[in-house]
């Protein structure tokens, strides 16, 4: 995977369809126009899922809050999104059976009549779903409830509501977006900056682009532009029209990330009481407990830090139900914005629809913005359907709802132990090279270099190399942050393993002494404020 080739047909091609953004949404739509036949550039001025879609809770839902709100307010439009959602939720374990799992979720109730309010909740959840729900909810009684989550405290518990959603790492499902999208045909380069907008009577016509690496600046042609930014949808309509109104309100959503002793690995947790009204989920993933989120009005920045407040204030909310959590056991954390449409009578973003929005302006760049991670395929199909029906592209039918990600294609869900014996791999390096990589896990295997890039977790040497070389990695937070989720996982981890990755990058790209110490230093800069 070459990127200096994909820049030089970036700069010399014309395309159907420019989408600006790589996050999981403008991934998905040039996913869905390759597929159609659409000739498509995608251009991310920084790496490829760097802002909100590596900083999900990584849950693939309908969203059991939002079904309470739809249920309160009458309000057809959350739970069409629902809907919607829990049919999306199918889709995704489908396609890339490897990133995806269902993961049973407990709501523990400590009063008598919770349980009506909850279980009839989680039918309704279930009925929504139809054909696509998972396992059917049930009721746990008190003692199966504390086997299944030993860690919840047992004083007072009357029970708790089990039901099933989804789990997936973000980031690296976004990443197979982008490369089976390339292998459509498509083309895709991150860190590649849009700084204007090419116009022909009035009409956009494309856009000007620089390769923040090399520093050149050049125009890329298309007859559609999509603006698929997320929070920072604004900025670029600005550059189509500065008198633009504001269409996106971005809320902060801040996780960390605690030991495996805090959930078994097949259960998580849903709090559904905090002291401002939301909920927060407790889940195992990756060999980690991850607890999130926070749910604030927030200004879009490229790289946002998780604050010592909202660390402090998930750590109160789960006291009351794991107990006194020390803030040195918190190994990670991070702040990620969800990109919400604005409505000015809405003050709350907690209670904000995250349905998505197709916007054409007058000059016809089209925004694609809301959303979910869990309904990104949908919001690229109303996209491109919206640009083949309006400007007259040539596409064929859309084929995302059956075309597997790469790694999913001949997937062998129990492959791992011929991995560890085929490469004489521990066993659990093959059970996440299996889990990350799918059917390609013996690519990166086959490379060699097993050594562990940090003691007590499963990344090895040849993951760096294999981003290097076929996963588009430019730098060493791209490998250690969303290559590898090392980053996300435990910030120690990843600032000890950092030489090693520089020093392997610098081998395959290229870099010089002085290069290479100053993505050293770029990096650990990064690990020190947010990653």
């Amino acid at each position: 995977m070459n990127r200096t080739a994909l820049l030089e047909r970036l700069k010399n091609e014309t395309f159907d369809l420019l989408v600006i953004g790589g996050g999981a949404s403008g991934a998905g739509v040039a996913l869905d126009a390759a597929t159609r036949g659409l000739k498509v550039a995608l251009v991310e001025r920084l790496d490829f899922s760097e802002g909100t879609s590596s900083r999900s809770t990584k849950l693939i839902h309908g969203g059991v809050r939002y079904l309470e709100i739809a249920v309160k307010t009458l309000d057809r439009v959350q739970l069409n999104l629902v809907r919607d959602a829990l049919h999306e939720r199918s889709m995704l374990l489908k396609l890339a059976p490897h990133l995806t799992r269902p993961l049973w979720l407990l709501t523990p109730l400590y009063k008598l009549w919770e349980m009506p309010y909850y279980w009839t909740g989680l039918k309704l959840y279930d009925l929504l779903a139809g054909n696509a729900r998972l396992q059917v909810s049930r009721y746990l009684g008190p003692q199966e409830t504390l086997r299944r989550f030993p860690r919840v405290r047992s004083e007072g518990l009357v029970g708790a509501v089990a039901y099933q959603d989804g789990q997936f790492d973000d980031a690296r499902y976004n990443l197979e977006v982008i490369l089976t999208a390339l292998e459509e045909g498509a083309v895709a380069v991150n860190y590649t900056e849009v700084t204007g907008l090419l116009k022909k009577n009035g009409k956009i016509a494309g856009a000007v682009v620089q390769d923040r690496l090399g520093g050149q600046e050049f125009e890329v042609g298309a007859r559609v532009v999509v603006n698929a930014t997320g929070p920072f949808s604004d900025s670029i309509r600005h550059l189509d029209d500065p008198a633009a109104p504001e269409l996106v309100k971005a809320s902060s959503g801040v996780h960390i990330v605690l030991g495996p002793t805090y959930s078994p690995p097949d259960t998580g947790l849903l709090i559904p009481h905090t002291e401002d009204g939301r909920v927060i989920f407790v889940l195992p993933w990756l060999g980690q407990t991850l607890v999130g989120t926070t749910d604030d009005p927030a200004e879009p920045t490229p790289h946002p830090r998780a604050s010592e407040e909202e660390i402090a204030y998930i750590l109160r909310q789960v006291e009351p139900y794991l107990g006194k959590v020390a803030r040195e056991e918190v190994r990670a954390a991070w702040a990620g914005f969800r990109p919400l449409v604005a409505k000015p009578q809405a003050a709350d973003t907690a209670r904000l629809a995250r349905d998505h929005l197709v916007q054409e302006s007058a000059s016809g760049l089209l925004t694609l913005t809301g959303g979910k991670w869990t309904t990104y395929r949908k919001m690229a199909l109303d996209c491109v359907n919206y640009a083949v029906r309006k400007f007259g592209l040539q596409a064929g039918p859309s084929r995302t709802h059956e075309r597997l990600l790469v790694g999913g294609w001949g997937f062998d869900p129990n492959g791992a132990q011929k991995l560890a014996q085929e490469y004489s791999l521990e066993p659990d390096i093959a059970q996440h090279l299996h889990r990350s990589y799918g059917s390609r896990a013996g690519q990166v295997a086959e490379i060699g270099q097993t050594f562990r890039l940090a003691p007590g977790y499963p990344y090895i040497e040849s993951e760096v190399v294999y981003a290097a070389r076929h996963e588009l990695a430019q730098t060493p937070m791209d490998v250690l942050a969303r290559r590898t989720r090392l980053a996300f996982l435990d910030t120690k981890a990843a600032e000890a393993a950092l030489p090693e990755v520089a020093k392997l990058m610098a081998k395959e790209l290229g870099w010089k002494a002085e290069e290479r110490k100053a993505q050293e230093n770029q990096t650990q800069e990064r690990l020190a404020v947010a990653i």
